[in-house]
Parts: C-alpha cells; structure tokens; sequence
C-alpha cells in the first residue's frame, strides 16, 4: 500500500473556454493534475483498490473529528468523478486499466492510497 500526500478532488465539467479562461475549479483541477505527475503514482491495469482520503473541514470540532475520522465519505466529490480526474492527470489513454475498486473516506489531511484488492 503506497499513500501520496495529495489532496483529491473530482474532474470539473470544462468547456473549450477553459483553455484561455482560469476559473478557481479548472485551475485547483491542473495543479491536482501536476501533483499526481510529480509523485509519479503507479497504477496497475488490475486489482487496484483506491482510497481517497478527503480531509475534514477545519470548522468541525475536535469531538467530531475523532468521530468521523476513517468513516465513509458521501458527499460531493462523487468517486467516478475524482477515479476520472485521476486516470485523466496520469495517463494520456486510459483504456488500459479494466479492473479498480474505489473508497471515500474523511482523515485529518488529504491523501491517495493505492493498494492490491485482496
């Protein structure tokens, strides 16, 4: 099990303006992009299971920050999204990987962890 230090976040719907226009989203979703390249993530074709661990809001007390801590995160990004955004900042074609599992869940800072389905 490999984890990267990087926050994850979901694919933005862009348009063809967004090749000269830099919204917040667009420009949040390219830094994602040349993060995931700098750390060189390494995903199999197969068998991999993908945590993305979103970290928790600041605003959130210490009581339910120990609460949440590791629990299931089902809220907005959705996983298809952020497995996209992704598949999308690492490979150029990626029809080559035909088998993942992906899990959301809260932890005190941003990570991806990437290991083998069991």
């Amino acid at each position: 099990m490999i984890a990267y230090d990087i926050t994850p976040l979901g694919k933005p719907r862009m348009t063809r303006a967004d090749k000269w226009k830099q919204r917040p989203e667009v420009m949040r979703y390219r830094m994602f992009c040349d993060d995931a390249r700098l750390h060189q993530i390494d995903l199999p074709e197969s068998g991999a299971h993908i945590t993305f661990v979103m970290p928790m809001p600041q605003s959130w007390s210490k009581r339910k920050r120990a609460e949440m801590k590791g629990k299931p995160h089902q809220s907005k990004p959705d996983c298809d999204n952020m497995l996209k955004a992704l598949m999308d900042a690492l490979f150029d074609d990626d029809s080559s990987i035909w088998d993942c599992r992906i899990t959301k869940i809260w932890g005190e800072k941003g990570q991806i962890i990437i290991g083998k389905v069991s």
